[in-house]
């Protein structure tokens, strides 16, 4: 299992429980003394790679690099991203997020599929986002950033689905609010999930090759209910998330 993005928050936890599961894990991103003591916590079972997934063309040359270390790659988790929250209107800012959480995601998803696919099989899971459900009026380049994840996986397991011809699973990770860095500054949040509860209920559903995942699982109730509310009123709302 590859984990892209794994420093902190989600993906940390995710590298520590694949280890404990039996796994054997790769691990990137740009704060390599973070990976470094994963490793140091992790021993011979993880490795690593400073990546920025901005620089799409040496994040697909370290993907590449960590495969072959690792002796290949079954899974990969895309779980790069970052959020403009608090919002604001500088452009730059709305860029950044775009860069990271849509054109960074699309190489990587990209190079993960063609491998994959000359392999015979893999599984891509992709971390989106409750907030991929609605326009998130404090956090507008977010939620949309998450959206397009959403479409763009569900796309290619429909590709795959229609094909035949693929045996690819496409995992959907639709997080609520988790504890992270991300999250710890943000006001009016409920249902708040511990990241190690969320992280194992995410690895249960990976195991299982299910196609979405919402953790916890309760978010799956504002899934639906988010689903079912007229655009009228949610164009109303002032949603952080």
């Amino acid at each position: 299992m590859i984990i892209i993005g794994a420093t902190s928050g989600i993906g940390a936890s995710l590298a520590r429980q694949a280890v404990e599961n039996g796994y054997t894990v790769g691990g990137t991103g740009r704060r390599v003394e973070r990976l470094q003591s994963l490793k140091d916590e992790l021993g011979e079972s993880f490795f690593f790679k400073k990546m920025d997934v901005v620089d799409r063309e040496d994040a697909a040359r370290q993907l590449h690099s960590l495969i072959e270390e690792m002796g290949g790659m079954d899974i990969i988790v895309l779980n790069s991203g970052i959020s403009n929250y608090p919002s604001s209107s500088i452009i730059d800012m709305e860029q950044e997020v775009v860069d990271v959480n849509i054109s960074g995601f699309i190489r990587l998803f990209g190079e993960a599929f063609l491998y994959f696919k000359s392999r015979g099989s893999g599984q891509i899971v992709g971390v989106s986002s409750i907030a991929s459900l609605f326009g998130a009026a404090r956090a507008a380049p977010y939620s949309a950033s998450k959206a397009f994840i959403s479409n763009y996986m569900q796309a290619y397991r429909q590709r795959c689905n229609a094909s035949g011809k693929y045996n690819i699973t496409i995992t959907d990770v639709k997080p609520g609010f988790v504890v992270s860095e991300m999250t710890e500054d943000v006001p009016g949040m409920f249902w708040v999930a511990d990241t190690d509860k969320a992280v194992r209920q995410m690895l249960h559903d990976i195991e299982k090759k299910k196609s979405y995942s919402y953790i916890t699982r309760r978010w799956r109730l504002v899934a639906w209910l988010i689903k079912l509310t007229p655009n009228w009123v949610i164009d109303r709302l002032n949603i952080s998330a």
